[in-house]
């Protein structure tokens, strides 16, 4: 499953930022969670299909080995994604064929002798890896973090010294910063964030989470958090973003050093990423009372908590899947099956419709659309605008957990039990 933006941006500097990250080009590689721009965000896809069936537009179809919920990602013509065996007790990374689907590498990261607990909705393998530099970097929360060879499959390195009591299983997905791993350490024990050199998977930096004193009067189960770290580029360099317990924490992920946050109560367990357009940053609250939250970035310093929230939306906040943004509006899906469309400028509700009863995958943008995947496996296709309109149901058979990825014309699809290319 975040880090931060800059001390002062300019309107200017940011939206050319929102022009070069929001919208994500149609590529063949989707190399972290979320695709490259950590938007879920397509454009220039215009053969990229709108309706099919387990039949109809499949090219290929693999049973995956195990249970995970981690997306696929694609590079250098293999899928990888990471899954769990033996009831957890070993975790593996798979590599498949892009054009035939083949199974072409199964490789056992780590083996545990006693498996920790998890809740009954998450999987052993539920955090995304990332694909970088011909390596494919694999995470399992506490269970630990390794680097293998993309072409060979070897494991490079392996770091179990993270330590994390999740409670529910692990869940935030792995972000990249020049020769540094960035991961986020919000457990019901520890509150920090940690990066790790990718060459060896040694320790580079720790950033004790700023809240900690408050954190330590809570509950220990409303400590945590299962963030990923958000890229955000800025004048003065790139910033890391992270929801953790109660509050946003915008980082130097270089060093780790916190340059802004932003509090927003007794928000935990967070999941979605934060999103923006360059110049407001659409946050998620976390569970309990989950809020969407509009945030300004230009002059953002310290505390922001009352000088930067711009609006606030009670009624449409997910708890899992991210927040998308097209056109000037923020689409979000809950858990529990209810889709909107929020106006960026003001978070105003512009429609609220039930789509299906769960939720967990992040919606796609892409053709002017936004696919919606559930749990039972029916994908919607709506309109992404000001009025609700379906435009095509598909229907796998398994269901979804994981988000997708686009490579090309291309669909790649995890299901509970398969793999799907869809075109």
């Amino acid at each position: 499953m975040k880090t931060s933006p800059c001390l002062s941006l300019s309107v200017a500097a940011l939206c050319l930022a929102q022009a070069l990250a929001v919208s994500s080009p149609a590529a063949d590689s989707w190399p972290r969670f979320l695709g490259a721009g950590q938007n879920n965000v397509v454009s220039d896809a215009p053969k990229l299909p709108v309706q099919w069936d387990a039949q109809k537009g499949v090219r290929w179809r693999t049973e995956v080995p195990g249970e995970g919920w981690s997306s696929p990602l694609v590079a250098d013509g293999r899928i990888w994604v990471t899954a769990a065996t033996e009831e957890g007790h070993s975790l593996r990374a798979l590599a498949f064929d892009y054009e035939s689907g083949k199974l072409l590498k199964d490789v056992e990261v780590f083996r545990l002798e006693a498996v920790p607990p998890k809740h009954r909705r998450n999987s052993y393998a539920s955090p995304t890896g990332l694909l970088s530099g011909g390596r494919f970097y694999v995470h399992f929360g506490t269970n630990g973090t390794a680097a293998l060879d993309a072409r060979t499959g070897e494991v490079l390195w392996r770091q179990q010294t993270l330590k994390v009591e999740h409670q529910n299983g692990a869940g935030g997905s792995l972000t990249e910063h020049g020769n540094l791993l960035l991961v986020p350490c919000d457990g019901m024990d520890v509150q920090h964030e940690v990066a790790l050199d990718k060459a060896t998977g040694a320790v580079a930096w720790k950033s004790e989470r700023s809240a900690k004193p408050y954190l330590d009067t809570l509950p220990a189960d409303m400590r945590k958090a299962y963030g990923t770290p958000f890229l955000l580029q800025t004048p003065q360099g790139t910033a890391s973003l992270t929801t953790a317990s109660t509050r946003l924490y915008a980082l130097d992920p270089a060093t780790g050093k916190e340059l802004w946050y932003c509090n927003y109560g007794k928000g935990f367990s967070n999941v979605p990423l934060p999103a923006t357009d360059g110049k407001t940053l659409v946050v998620c609250t976390g569970f309990m009372k989950p809020e969407v939250w509009g945030i300004k970035l230009e002059g953002a310093k310290g505390d922001i908590s009352e000088s930067h929230v711009l609006w606030k939306q009670k009624s449409a906040a997910p708890d899992q899947a991210t927040p998308v943004l097209a056109n000037g509006l923020v689409f979000t899906v809950s858990s529990g099956g209810i889709a909107s469309c929020l106006d960026m400028a003001n978070g105003e509700m512009l429609w609220r419709e039930r789509l299906g009863s769960d939720f967990a995958a992040t919606p796609l943008v892409a053709n002017g659309l936004v696919y919606f995947s559930d749990c039972a496996g029916v994908v919607t296709a709506v309109k992404a605008a000001r009025t609700f309109e379906v435009v095509a149901k598909s229907t796998m058979p398994e269901g979804f957990m994981a988000s997708p990825a686009v490579v090309g014309s291309s669909l790649v699809l995890r299901t509970k039990a398969a793999l799907y290319r869809v075109e």
